[in-house]
């Protein structure tokens, strides 16, 4: 029996006494209750300034004024031939001191400012002034330009019997050597709402003011003032179509009060013998 009671007390060995020194250290922790949250628990600490937690200190400075966003973005995917297009050409300089402007690139955006073409052309005469600093062409775009009559060709058939949108239109239809009905044409040059004192503004000033957008900050994108041109024509299209209507039929009014005055003159003049 003596032996089976020492191989149970092996089996089962009691449990050795804790250290003193353990045994009072745990004593003196369950007096003490809880350990409080440190300073950097406290939720209060996430809402102080940098300066409280240890920081530099820095002057508060007011909040910047809202400024214009630098980019134009499709408002769509979609980029088929809309019944409205917007061009924008970029000039480069020609002739014996380059002061002549040809036509270096052409672009076309749809309604939706997606671009349906965009071309680097190269101009008739040779060019001497690549403009770089407005127009962003440089020569190594010349080396896969296409032909000037190419290009003329290419467009005028993008634009015949379409709403062309721009800025200063005549300055680029006269580079590229084309015409286009006066009636479909809406340039936001010459809408008479967009004018200040009766003067002529800026294609930057008017993206600036109606959408809020700064455009042509260094070299010029065409694609950018293509965009600029139809969305500010978009924004104002039902009162711009409606004016144009109304300028029109007044127009035809006119024309058909002079063909009646014309007509009614040759009649009332004299027979010669």
């Amino acid at each position: 029996m003596g032996g089976g009671g020492a191989s149970a007390e092996t089996a089962n060995p009691k449990p050795s006494p804790l250290n003193p020194n353990w045994a009072q250290l745990q004593q003196t922790l369950k007096s003490r209750g809880p350990p409080k949250p440190s300073h950097s628990a406290d939720p209060g600490a996430r809402t102080l300034a940098p300066s409280v937690l240890g920081k530099r200190k820095e002057r508060a400075e007011p909040a910047p004024e809202a400024s214009p966003s630098d980019f134009l973005s499709p408002t769509s995917t979609d980029s088929s031939l809309t019944d409205a297009l917007a061009m924008d050409c970029e000039m480069v300089g020609v002739s014996i001191e380059g002061s002549k402007s040809a036509v270096g690139r052409v672009t076309l955006v749809n309604s939706w400012g997606n671009v349906v073409y965009d071309e680097y052309v190269r101009p008739i005469e040779r060019i001497v002034d690549y403009r770089t600093k407005i127009s962003g062409i440089r020569p190594r775009n010349m080396r896969k330009a296409k032909e000037f009559w190419a290009v003329q060709t290419q467009v005028a058939e993008l634009i015949k019997g379409r709403i062309l949108v721009g800025h200063a239109l005549h300055n680029d239809l006269k580079v590229l050597l084309l015409s286009h009905p006066k009636k479909d044409i809406r340039d936001t040059s010459e809408y008479e709402p967009f004018r200040r004192s009766g003067q002529k503004r800026a294609l930057k000033h008017l993206a600036a003011e109606i959408l809020g957008v700064k455009i042509q900050q260094n070299e010029h994108c065409p694609i950018e003032d293509a965009r600029a041109a139809m969305f500010i024509y978009n924004k104002y299209k039902k009162v711009w179509e409606k004016s144009m209507k109304k300028n029109f039929k007044f127009k035809e009014k006119l024309n058909k009060r002079k063909k009646k005055w014309m007509k009614a003159k040759t009649i009332d003049l004299p027979t010669t013998i």
